[in-house]
């Protein structure tokens, strides 16, 4: 395993999705309020992390991996939030693309007693305009002609039209680029050919339009949407039961969590794509990045909020599930 570590740091890889800012407003509750039956908060203290795709770039950056992030933002305040954490966490921030009046999607949650009472997102999900999809093309085209790996994270956030999906893999092929995709509800299937396509058990019972009730029900599902993308391995995550992967003429692979104590989910998914994909880039076998991706997914699970696992609390995982 220290020899992937190694391997990871001389990794160039880009991140292209929906970039996300993440609030957390945490606070005491005391009282009811006379307006309505709903408690009083008195926020103690607030913070900022990156989430969704700017996520994944700094989950690559924790690991050691060299980070280009390509995505959308607006003209506000929280657009220079965005800057301003790129900058302290010392990732590039020229791949962020400005869009006038758009607003830049950020996900605020509050809560009391380390629990989360309710969670407020402010967001444009229109398509970004087609001089917006050629800015971001032309910044994506020099960086997969030296890239190891493209990771794209899907929030159906408006960026990842048809003609981006379409051009960003023209492009992967071109270069000889893997490819791995954590994707959503909106151009499920538009991602044809890739590398690795890792949605969760949600996201593939919702887009295959059905109950999967059965294992036998999950497996027919998952191999069905194996020959719809042509991917070479599909990978779903089921939260507690771990991870399945699918492949062309294989059999399926099972991987048990590896999470001891579960405090907070919240971006695991971003872990997870950004430890599978730089491993696999690495030339990793799948069974191997699916491993690496499961102790990185327990490290930060055990964390409060959006955040990322270190070499060295990966390596300690695995020590501890010999």
């Amino acid at each position: 395993m220290e020899e992937l570590i190694k391997k990871i740091n001389t990794q160039k890889t880009v991140v292209l999705g929906d970039m996300i800012l993440d609030s957390y407003q945490w606070g005491k509750v005391q009282r009811i309020s006379p307006e309505a039956p709903v408690p009083v908060i008195e926020i103690q203290n607030e913070e900022y992390r990156l989430g969704g795709a700017a996520n994944v770039a700094l989950n690559l950056a924790a690991l050691g991996a060299k980070v280009y992030a390509i995505g959308i933002v607006g003209c506000e305040a929280n657009a220079r939030m965005m800057r301003n954490l790129f900058k302290l966490h010392k990732l590039d921030s020229e791949g962020l693309v400005a869009e006038k009046e758009r607003k830049t999607t950020i996900k605020t949650r509050i809560g009391a007693a380390n629990q989360q009472i309710v969670r407020i997102d402010i967001e444009d999900k229109h398509w970004i305009s087609e001089s917006s999809e050629n800015e971001i093309l032309s910044r994506l085209a020099p960086r997969l002609k030296i890239a190891d790996l493209l990771i794209i994270e899907d929030y159906n956030k408006g960026l990842l039209s048809e003609k981006v999906i379409k051009e960003s893999l023209k492009l992967c092929r071109k270069y000889k680029v893997p490819v791995a995709v954590d994707p959503k509800q909106i151009n499920f299937f538009s991602y044809q050919g890739v590398d690795i396509f890792k949605p969760n058990f949600t996201e593939l019972q919702t887009n295959v339009g059905k109950q999967l009730s059965s294992d036998e029900d999950f497996f027919a599902a998952a191999n069905a949407v194996l020959q719809k993308i042509k991917c070479k391995y599909l990978v779903v995550t089921r939260g507690a039961k771990g991870m399945y992967i699918f492949a062309p003429d294989r059999a399926m692979q099972h991987l048990p969590s590896f999470a001891r104590e579960v405090y907070d989910v919240s971006g695991a998914g971003d872990t997870v794509i950004s430890a599978l994909g730089v491993a696999y880039s690495c030339g990793a076998d799948i069974r191997t990045a699916a491993a690496f991706a499961n102790h990185a997914a327990a490290v930060v699970c055990g964390k409060k909020g959006t955040a990322t696992a270190s070499s060295a609390e990966i390596l300690r995982s695995y020590a501890n599930h010999r």
